[in-house]
């Protein structure tokens, strides 16, 4: 079976898409369930949209390394793509609303699938490049499970800033 870095980047977008969509609904389909809110979005706040990007991409990475063992460079291909993704939510939720100073649910839809497109494109683009000069591809590793770390406490222990905070209720966390 050809493993076309160009098909499975896709793929992975698909999933996250999908993913993300679901997750964002979890959380009160299952009556608002302690166990699903470090992985779903407990609220509206930009950082609970993250955490939507966040764990598809983690999940989906992982069933992708499984098929790229020999791509020495993989995991830090993956982690800097997840945090393109991440970085651009909040970089265009914010820029948006600070120039038109409205959120209206339709363009705060498309910064997520914005982001996820592009984390993918940039994470294809270095595939495609040669392999990335790296000393430690367990950083990489290290990186993302900190940031899953950080989606899992600030679930329920989330700093009173404005990244955090519910739009909707004013609250932090779940």
């Amino acid at each position: 079976m050809k493993r076309s870095i160009g098909v499975w980047q896709f793929a992975g977008f698909a999933a996250v898409s999908l993913g993300g969509t679901l997750l964002h609904f979890l959380y009160e389909w299952l009556g608002k369930a302690a166990w699903i809110a470090p992985f779903s979005g407990v609220n509206e706040s930009t950082w609970e949209h993250m955490k939507l990007l966040f764990w598809p991409m983690f999940i989906y990475a992982i069933t992708e390394s499984f098929f790229f063992r020999k791509r020495g460079d993989f995991w830090c291909v993956k982690s800097r793509g997840i945090i393109t993704g991440l970085a651009l939510i909040p970089v265009i939720f914010y820029t948006y609303n600070g120039v038109i100073g409205k959120s209206p649910d339709w363009l705060n839809i498309a910064i997520f699938f914005v982001s996820a497109a592009c984390a993918y494109i940039y994470e294809t683009k270095k595939f495609k490049e040669s392999a990335l000069i790296r000393k430690n591809p367990w950083l990489s590793v290290a990186i993302i499970v900190f940031l899953a770390l950080c989606f899992a406490v600030f679930t329920f222990a989330a700093p009173e800033i404005g990244i955090f905070r519910d739009p909707i209720t004013g609250k932090y966390g779940a």
